[in-house]
């Protein structure tokens, strides 16, 4: 027996897409505390120490929590690649001002204390704004137009077409208003993450900025489900679909529906724990933060930034990506992956390497486990930016 054939070839592609949704998910998670405190750098800090303090909290971890987006992009690429296809050609300007944003952290990073002068260092601590905040805002607007629909079309020999013009289309209403979504929810989380790192007047402004932050996520996410009810339809697939038949997104038919990414909670009620996890790990990080609890607050901006995601992923299973010109050309779970070969191989690679990243993950922020000392910075013991 052919071993890729113990696990059926729907099963496998249902794995792969709850697999995109946890490194995705990672991703938010572990490097949206890097974003997030980028972002806040410039407000939490108003002396060099204690903006030194609040970039030395992520210097030592930002590069490895990035393995999280490494591995996002080559699991889209690997599984999914009429998605990888249709996303980074067709979103190819919004990608790269996310890779230019993300350029400069290291830059800054590396850069900022070569040289003492207060114009210096205050341009770099701009720069590792922007680098938190571009990439936050455009992959939220990413999602939100996702939710509406990406124009894009197959021709009969699957041939992927983007008909979309420019990033300024992008930047619609719905799309902004996700994007906002994700830059206060990773700054809640960045907030909590200076909270438990810091110490004195920087924690005291973080834990100010993030219990605002984590009120305006709970309000923006809501805001956001009564505009895709009221405001954006959805799609749904007409008659049936091959769940285990070769990848060819024009064999089904699909067509706009209003509410149909909300009919989804009618067939499948358990997923209203998403948007539950979402709005109640947000006022629960709100609580903590007031309560001065620093593990709880973090733990529940996690929980926030999961609920929120898996919001996403499940309001619109089995579509991974809709077409807003030609729901046809939709991609869905059933018809947008690799070959079964192609998945089984890559599980099998995901099951021996994620739990090894982990471990490592693990042990890292162990040893790095405790508050930031501003005095061992002020005089140069030890490593620090």
């Amino acid at each position: 027996m052919i071993l890729h054939t113990l696990i059926d070839y729907d099963a496998l592609r249902v794995i792969w897409w709850l697999l995109l949704g946890v490194l995705l998910i990672g991703f938010a998670i572990m490097d949206g505390f890097d974003l997030g405190t980028g972002m806040l750098l410039p407000f939490v800090a108003r002396t060099d120490l204690e903006r030194r303090v609040v970039i030395n909290t992520v210097g030592p971890v930002w590069e490895g929590n990035q393995v999280w987006l490494i591995l996002g992009g080559g699991a889209i690429f690997a599984a999914w690649p009429p998605l990888y296809a249709v996303s980074f050609s067709g979103f190819y300007l919004a990608m790269f001002a996310i890779l230019f944003a993300l350029i400069l952290r290291p830059v800054g990073f590396k850069y900022r204390s070569k040289r003492e002068g207060a114009a210096w260092r205050t341009a770099w601590d701009w720069a590792l704004f922007v680098g938190g905040l571009v990439p936050a805002l455009v992959m939220g607007v990413a999602v939100g137009n996702v939710l509406q629909g990406v124009p894009f079309h197959l021709n009969d020999e699957l041939r992927i077409f983007y008909d979309g013009t420019t990033l300024i289309e992008l930047l619609n209403p719905y799309g902004l208003l996700c994007g906002l979504l994700s830059v206060a929810m990773l700054v809640m989380h960045g907030a909590n993450w200076l909270v438990l790192k810091t110490e004195g007047e920087v924690e005291a402004r973080a834990r100010t900025i993030g219990s605002v932050a984590a009120l305006i996520t709970a309000l923006l996410f809501v805001l956001g489900g009564v505009w895709l009810y009221f405001g954006v339809s959805g799609y749904r697939i007409v008659g049936e679909i091959a769940k285990d038949g070769p990848s060819n997104p024009l064999a089904k038919a699909a067509e706009l529906s209003p509410h149909a990414w909300f009919a989804n909670y009618a067939a499948r009620p358990w997923i209203i724990a998403g948007p539950l996890l979402g709005i109640a790990g947000a006022l629960a990080s709100f609580a903590a933060l007031r309560a001065r609890r620093e593990i709880g607050a973090i733990l529940a901006s996690a929980l926030a930034i999961f609920g929120i995601i898996s919001t996403v992923g499940l309001s619109i299973f089995p579509f991974i990506l809709p077409s807003s010109i030609d729901p046809r050309s939709s991609l869905t779970v059933w018809d947008a992956s690799s070959s079964h070969l192609t998945l089984f191989i890559m599980l099998v690679c995901a099951v021996v390497f994620v739990p090894v990243i982990l471990a490592y993950t693990t042990w890292v922020y162990r040893v790095l486990w405790g508050k930031v000392d501003a005095k061992a910075i002020a005089d140069g013991s030890g490593h620090a930016y």
